[in-house]
């Protein structure tokens, strides 16, 4: 269960999609220019998330995640390397270990997927992902391992609208609201393990949310649709729900969503390194 929460977190933070300017996408959705200038963040950004479960008398807080950004050279040209990695809260090691480690890398200009690590651990159990963008060929080289599948490798299609989990995260802030229509189905695909997954976001509209030990925060809102089939199981339909805070940073601060059993929420609890002033807070915590 803990995987599946942190999954979870990793999906619904994808969820604000694009369309570069400096770098035509036919088919993705409309965002602001894609250039560095132009970028809700850059390198040296932090961000900490407590990862709440409920159900009957549980109630507490289960795991953590912490999503960093940082600049590096890959294959001799100087790139964004991403990173998001969640663990289960320590007092529940001896009973059950987890850990789950995503690590992405972009073009500083277009944010264009280049390499896609994956190393994730529950218990007994194992995946490994080991991925390259090749953009001449329009195919993702795929090395992959499980403790149920054993090591293989593949070759997935790629499109100018394909990406890894978290490359997609890091695309997606840079949307231009004033181009997305509220209650309109917006289509995202990502690559994870052998499975190339389409999901759907709807964007609700501005709430003032309070964070705790933020205080309120002006939000958008996004309520995410999975398609028949993809990563949470055979039947589709909605997800949960995304608040992102409303000013240039669109730092996502809260998310929600129902599982089969109990329900899951996480909280932003700390930040550094954003490019831009806070502008969101409306009235902070006392």
């Amino acid at each position: 269960m803990i995987r599946r929460i942190l999954m979870t977190l990793t999906v619904l933070a994808l969820l604000t999609p694009a369309l570069s300017l400096s770098a035509q996408r036919s088919g993705c959705i409309p965002v602001h220019g894609l250039t560095r200038s132009e970028l809700a963040y850059d390198g040296g950004e932090r961000m900490s998330f407590v990862i709440h479960y409920k159900w009957g008398i549980i109630n507490a807080d289960v795991a953590s995640a912490s999503v960093s950004l940082d600049t590096t050279v890959l294959a001799g040209r100087k790139v964004f390397n991403g990173r998001i990695f969640g663990q289960n809260a320590k007092k529940f090691d001896p009973f059950f270990k987890m850990r789950e480690d995503f690590r992405t890398w972009f073009t500083l200009d277009g944010l264009e997927p280049r390499r896609f690590t994956r190393d994730s651990k529950e218990g007994n159990w194992f995946a490994t992902n080991e991925y390259s963008f090749d953009w001449g060929s329009k195919q993702i080289h795929a090395a992959l391992e499980s403790k149920s599948k054993g090591p293989r490798s593949m070759d997935l299609p790629l499109t100018d609208c394909t990406f890894d989990v978290l490359s997609l995260f890091y695309f997606a802030r840079n949307l231009d609201f004033s181009r997305v229509e509220p209650g309109k189905k917006y289509p995202l695909t990502f690559a994870v393990d052998d499975d190339i997954c389409n999901i759907y976001f709807i964007y609700k509209g501005v709430e003032v949310k309070n964070i705790k030990g933020i205080g309120k925060v002006r939000t958008r809102r996004f309520t995410v649709s999975l398609a028949s089939g993809q990563v949470f199981g055979e039947d589709g339909g909605a997800a949960g729900d995304m608040w992102f805070t409303d000013d240039d940073n669109r730092l996502l601060v809260w998310f929600d969503t129902p599982i089969r059993i109990g329900h899951i929420y996480g909280r932003l609890t700390a930040w550094d390194g954003a490019k831009h002033p806070f502008d969101a807070l409306v009235e902070p915590a006392r």
